[in-house]
């Protein structure tokens, strides 16, 4: 057994190999146990104390700080070891993995401090453009961290972070044909943002899309239709298409085309628009003063009474129709206005014998 401990591969021996994946292995098990011990008992301690910034730090330090350690200690098990390359592909990949792991921390860190205190803030102001700009600055900073995170930790892997930048500027010409889509639908969030055609919560018609804008980004933006499904809107299309704000109307027309039977004697003609009117002065509680009544048309089945009025911006669109709808119903029926419905005349000619 101490032969088979003590056969040397690759410059180390089987214990020594053991002894490494040894001290990993129990590093990774101890990570295990910081954290439930983090979970279970230092949470409970910072929940108790009047600041909530604590509970922030130990809730978004304690993986990254966790997975640190585990990562110290797997370096300093492998270090003891001999590798052909005197360890430096081993140094590398750990240098690069320890920035990674210190831009998550910054990243969640700062995330999380732009949640608890930047967003209450903004919430209270008056203006929306605040809170349509900040999920945007959110991504950015979060972007930022990330490259800048990168960038170090290929530095620090032994990478000329110098030459792959300048590199990229040879594909610029193509990246830049390739992204002329992505290009359009950010000048399309900027125009979103300067013109203000609609805010976060406004009800809007685009092309076939009919719905509540729930997020508004610099690429594309998000509508919850009518049917409740999110849909993602390209930011360029606000600028090749027109867009109706429907919350921005100050009151909602409604037409209706209401057919009397044939029968109607002209004086019930007169009726009926006496009705209408009257119903409108009972209803301008829900509808403007100013309506339309005409009796417009003499159709194929029906003879017909055009009714146009408009709902104000305070009532409910649907419970007012309804409303309307119901009440001209009742009256016109206790007047003995029959409406039409579509019927058809049959003469039949006798066939001389």
């Amino acid at each position: 057994m101490d032969d088979f401990f003590s056969k040397t591969y690759y410059g180390n021996t089987v214990l020594e190999y053991l002894i490494a994946f040894g001290i990993v292995l129990g590093a990774i098990i101890g990570g295990k146990i910081l954290y439930w011990i983090s979970k279970k008992f230092i949470k409970q301690i910072t929940s108790r104390t009047k600041t909530n910034l604590d509970d922030i730090i130990v809730d978004k330090v304690e993986e990254p700080v966790i997975f640190g350690l585990v990562l110290g200690t797997s370096w300093w098990a492998l270090n003891d070891l001999t590798f052909s390359d005197d360890g430096s592909f081993i140094g590398h990949v750990f240098g690069f993995l320890t920035v990674i792991n210190v831009t998550w921390l910054i990243a969640r860190l700062s995330d999380a401090l732009i949640e608890k205190y930047i967003v209450p803030m903004t919430e209270k102001t008056e203006s929306d453009l605040d809170d349509q700009l900040l999920p945007i600055l959110r991504k950015g900073l979060r972007i930022i961290i990330w490259v800048l995170g990168i960038v170090v930790g290929l530095n620090n892997a032994g990478y000329d972070v110098g030459a792959v930048i300048a590199g990229l500027g040879i594909g610029g010409l193509a990246f830049a044909l390739a992204a002329q889509d992505t290009v359009k639908n950010f000048f399309g969030g900027i125009m979103i943002f300067a013109d203000k055609p609609f805010k976060i919560g406004d009800r809007i018609q685009i092309g076939d899309i009919d719905g509540f804008v729930k997020e508004i980004g610099i690429r594309s933006t998000r509508i919850e239709t009518l049917a409740g499904r999110i849909v993602t809107v390209p930011n360029s299309m606000f600028s090749d298409d027109a867009v109706e704000n429907v919350d921005l109307e100050p009151k909602r027309k409604i037409t209706l085309n209401l057919g009397l039977t044939y029968d109607t004697k002209a004086d019930q003609i007169e009726e009926g628009i006496a009705i209408l009117r009257e119903i409108a002065k009972e209803k301008q509680h829900l509808i403007d003063e100013d309506v339309f009544i005409s009796f417009n048309s003499f159709g194929d089945f029906s003879l017909g009474i055009l009714f146009i009025y408009f709902i104000r911006k305070e009532a409910d669109i649907l419970e007012t129709q309804t409303e309307m709808n119901l009440t001209i119903l009742r009256r016109f029926n206790a007047h003995g206005l029959e409406m039409a419905f579509p019927t058809q005349t049959v003469y039949h000619q006798a066939m001389p014998a």
